[in-house]
């Protein structure tokens, strides 16, 4: 199910989702063009992709995927390759650009609630909305950078691949995706949400944990 679920039930956490999603999908779209940029590829700068107006990056039907299903997207970066100095290294290093700013926005948030906690222990007993805001936006954005560095195409993990392994599933890749996206969908069962949920549970542990440490 998408986010408008939560809009009856639960208000503040249907707006907690929708913020941190529009804040973190740009700010990962941007990342990934800043990189190209700064690797010589000023594609993504010339088509406005390079600031922090969700206008500039929210794609129409992605956001109401996410809304109505709960899988969407955002516009994806324009990279030309052949403006790359080093083409193959530096795709590399745009691909990876987004994910990486997920986790760094994953570990932020940690630390923030870190300092309310340190600041007021009893907040552990009984979490502030801010706590629980940024948690949801720690969570959300960790989901982010785990999912798109799935080495599925067209996920940025897929660029870790070979270019022969990246040619030959780049045709399926998005069908393979969206394919197991719908299976889950009409199951009840997500092979992606699995696969993610055993990479999550440990980093959330040890975030948990950093969070009670010296209390």
């Amino acid at each position: 199910m998408g986010l408008i679920q939560h809009l009856a039930t639960d208000p503040a956490l249907f707006f907690s989702l929708v913020i941190t999603l529009i804040f973190s999908l740009v700010l990962h779209e941007v990342a990934h063009g800043y990189v190209a940029y700064k690797c010589g590829d000023s594609t993504a700068y010339y088509q406005g992709r390079l600031n922090l107006n969700p206008l500039n990056h929210l794609d129409p039907i992605g956001s109401l995927m996410i809304l109505f299903i709960g899988f969407g997207w955002a516009k994806p970066v324009p990279v030309n390759s052949s403006n790359l100095r080093n083409p193959r290294e530096d795709m590399i290093k745009v691909a990876i650009a987004g994910p990486a700013t997920n986790l760094i926005l994953a570990i932020i948030a940690v630390l923030i609630c870190k300092i309310f906690i340190i600041s007021d222990p009893s907040i552990l007993n009984s979490p502030s909305p801010i706590i629980k805001f940024f948690w949801t936006f720690m969570y959300i954005n960790l989901a982010l950078c785990i999912f798109n560095m799935l080495p599925i195409p067209p996920l940025d993990g897929s660029r870790l691949l070979s270019f022969e392994t990246q040619y030959r599933f780049q045709q399926y890749g998005p069908m393979v995706l969206f394919g197991l996206i719908i299976l889950g969908q009409v199951t009840g069962f997500s092979v992606i949400g699995e696969v993610m949920r055993f990479i999550m549970s440990p980093i959330v542990d040890i975030f948990e944990s950093f969070l009670i440490t010296g209390l």
